[in-house]
């Protein structure tokens, strides 16, 4: 085989292969196949100069070539490989996952954001991690804080989320701070990437009532689209919504920006599950997976 069909066939190859994974994974999620091919310009691009140096000899490497290939196949980011993995994870309609499941997925999202996380933490639970995430409006936080004082100068800001409004009443948990002057860039981060879910329909909640009210204040978790792997790593600021939306949680305008829930319907399948972080040590914010 000269150097020139040696690489053709490799180029082939390596098409055939990516081929047949978009065709596996737009069969299995006809969502997902749609938003990637909406945002092609995300996967990374390459040639297959890696891959041709692993498989010519060294003694070739020094020798002139007759032909140089320029084909170039996409490269699959490690977002790309988690949206296919998702998509044989997930159910079709977006119902409780079942304990299988979850600990599935949970191990999947703990590799790929490189954040243990979990459906459970500490024998508690959530009625679910799995569900239709609606908008909410930004909170109050601290005694006197408005629409006008809300972003502090920030004009962008300003400009993205001003219109969403300020909820009318406090999140569960009151305010984030006692006084403007009072308040801390954690306090803020806290307000900005909210999430508010139904902390009252978790199992035994009447039950333990106090336990859930100290677990579930502010706690961290990661909410997952899992039809763009667009992520953030949120905090329980608020308790809703109520069953007749049909929603069974509520991100704030920042989160649902970020994960890119605002279509006009403004609602759509996320997973979301408890972040183990003892010591303070994730960020809130944005987050994109380390592994694929």
């Amino acid at each position: 085989m000269t150097k020139h069909n040696h690489y053709k066939y490799l180029a082939q190859k390596w098409t055939k292969k990516h081929q047949d994974l978009s065709k596996q994974f737009s069969k299995k999620h006809k969502n997902s196949h749609e938003w990637l091919i909406n945002n092609s310009k995300q996967l990374a691009v390459g040639s297959l100069g890696g891959l041709l140096l692993l498989t010519t000899p060294a003694g070739a490497l020094n020798e002139r070539p007759t032909q140089v290939v320029s084909a170039q196949v996409p490269q699959i980011d490690s977002k790309t490989f988690l949206i296919s993995n998702l998509s044989n994870l997930i159910p079709e309609s977006v119902r409780p996952l079942t304990e299988t499941e979850e600990v599935q997925i949970g191990d999947l999202l703990s590799k790929s954001y490189g954040i243990r996380v979990s459906a459970t933490l500490n024998d508690l639970r959530l009625n679910r991690s799995y569900g239709l995430i609606g908008a909410e409006q930004h909170l109050a936080r601290y005694p006197g804080d408005s629409m006008s004082t809300h972003f502090d100068g920030k004009s962008e800001d300003s400009n993205k989320y001003y219109s969403s409004g300020m909820a009318p009443g406090l999140g569960a948990w009151g305010y984030f701070a006692t006084s403007r002057s009072a308040l801390t860039e954690e306090d803020t981060m806290k307000e900005k990437y909210y999430i508010a879910t139904q902390t009252f329909l978790a199992p035994d909640y009447n039950q333990r009532v106090g336990e859930y009210r100290d677990f579930f204040k502010h706690r961290k978790m990661l909410v997952v689209n899992p039809q763009n792997g667009k992520a953030v790593v949120a905090v329980i600021g608020d308790a809703g919504p109520a069953q007749w939306t049909g929603k069974h949680l509520g991100g704030s305008p920042e989160v649902m920006k970020h994960l890119e829930r605002v279509d006009g319907k403004a609602r759509g399948p996320v997973l979301y599950f408890f972040i183990d972080d003892p010591n303070d040590e994730i960020r809130l914010g944005p987050v994109e997976p380390v592994n694929g």
